[in-house]
């Protein structure tokens, strides 16, 4: 019962999370267009009043017009509208999720027992925690620092942008030596949210209510809170594209499981700005094709670098003469192969060497069906089976034969090794023909 409500919770604090990121996202990717998209006021009276630019629209059998002020208006009205509960709560619920899915077991999830770093490798479940807390502030610190020192007026965002570019290669690098594949991909995508929400909550919104606060005072406000407003707002939306990705790769080992998953990250993370960075020039009225075509240059990299390598030759046993035996001391049955003695029953490779179906199944038996099963206990955490993938029989292991060896050769899986499965085991499934 206590793994159903945890998969329950999970399904109820995801759904509230993807509906809080689509309200948020949405609109902030309209504004930035409607910002981009502005044009200087034809109308006398508008420019009297003080329209910096405006936009006439159609949508939904209505026609709107978008005017936005260079300075305060004449009458700013009670009822602003305010843009922010989406913000908090799209990382507050992703926050959720993550102390849900990662900090309730990060010896299965966040410890990276393959890490090249001995220290990675050997955290304590409690440790991890701490890691993985400590790395997203500290990715907002550092983040809120370079935007601080760099850019304090504003006036120096390309060269910032730069230093931003190569703090998220360096955090990228850090995620996948020091936390476990999925993990890693995760909190690199969360350190960005992490700045976007924060963005919104220590600068973008108390700089407004300074703004609207001078002005109701019939003060003018500082202009340097509209400044640093609008550069905190297109950070945000440089990082939407490629946090999607991030929180979606989850779904995907062959991103967070390859040996180079920090350089394919790093690939997506710019292959998403760069094209971001052509619809923000678009709604401008500039169209720079050299944008998505980078982008998607980039991730074609991606693809190149992550395709498998072809499958090696793998040497087998020569074949063995099998003779059945009777030991003095028992009368059970025992098969001589290859000079080691086993139970008659016991898997065996093929006449010809090869590994066999059944030699997998036995290991899938043994490491596998506590998760990847028709029906489970919940001892493992899941009421289902993750990714709805089964292992419990033989029609069903033949179906995911590809995927059960990838996962097993980058040692992905067994989650955390729980199992303990052995380096001979993982190299008989890479050997096992699948079929």
């Amino acid at each position: 019962m206590e793994a159903y409500l945890l998969d329950f919770g999970n399904l109820l604090v995801r759904w509230l999370h993807v509906i809080a990121a689509i309200a948020w996202l949405g609109e902030s990717i309209y504004f930035v267009m409607l910002d981009n998209g502005l044009k200087p006021p034809k109308g006398e009276a508008c420019k009297q009043k003080g329209v910096y630019g405006e936009m006439w629209a159609v949508h939904g059998g209505g026609f709107y017009h978008n005017q936005k002020y260079a300075t305060s208006p004449a009458d700013l009205p009670e009822d602003l509208h305010w843009s922010f509960w989406k913000a908090y709560t799209t990382w507050l619920s992703g926050f959720g999720l993550f102390v849900l899915l990662y900090l309730t077991k990060p010896g299965v999830y966040l410890v990276n027992r393959n890490s090249p770093w001995e220290w990675a490798a050997n955290m304590t479940g409690t440790q991890a925690n701490i890691a993985a807390l400590a790395f997203l502030a500290l990715g907002w610190i550092v983040y809120n620092e370079l935007c601080k020192r760099i850019s304090p007026n504003m006036t120096r965002d390309g060269i910032l942008s730069v230093a931003v570019g190569i703090m998220m290669v360096i955090v990228a690098y850090l995620s996948t030596h020091i936390f476990a594949g999925r993990a890693a991909f995760l909190l690199t995508g969360a350190v960005m949210a992490t700045a976007m929400s924060a963005n919104v909550f220590f600068w973008i919104i108390p700089g407004q209510r300074r703004m609207v606060n001078a002005m109701k005072a019939g003060q003018a406000p500082n202009p340097i809170d509209g400044l640093r407003g609008r550069q905190r707002s297109v950070h945000n939306t440089y990082f939407t594209l490629p946090v999607v990705l991030l929180m979606l790769s989850n779904h995907y080992s062959f991103t967070f499981s390859h040996p180079l998953s920090w350089v394919l990250m790093v690939l997506f993370i710019f292959a998403g700005a760069l094209i971001r960075q052509y619809f923000v020039l678009m709604h401008r009225g500039q169209i720079r094709p050299g944008y998505p075509i980078a982008g998607v240059a980039l991730i074609l990299l991606a693809v190149w670098i992550g395709a498998p390598a072809p499958k090696k030759a793998v040497s087998t046993p020569a074949p063995v003469t099998q003779s059945t035996v009777t030991t003095e001391t028992t009368d059970t049955d025992v098969v001589v192969v290859d000079g080691t003695v086993a139970e008659q029953g016991a898997a065996a490779p093929a006449a010809n060497g090869e590994v066999t179906l059944a030699q997998v199944e036995a290991i899938m038996e043994t490491r596998c069906v506590q998760c990847h099963a028709a029906e489970l206990d919940g001892k493992m955490g899941f009421t289902a089976a993750p990714l709805g993938i089964m292992l419990d029989t033989e029609a069903e292991l033949l179906a995911h034969a590809a995927d059960v060896q990838k996962v097993v050769a980058n040692s992905y899986m067994p989650l955390g090794n729980l199992t303990q499965m052995t380096a001979e085991e993982r190299e008989l499934i890479a050997a096992w023909s699948g079929k």
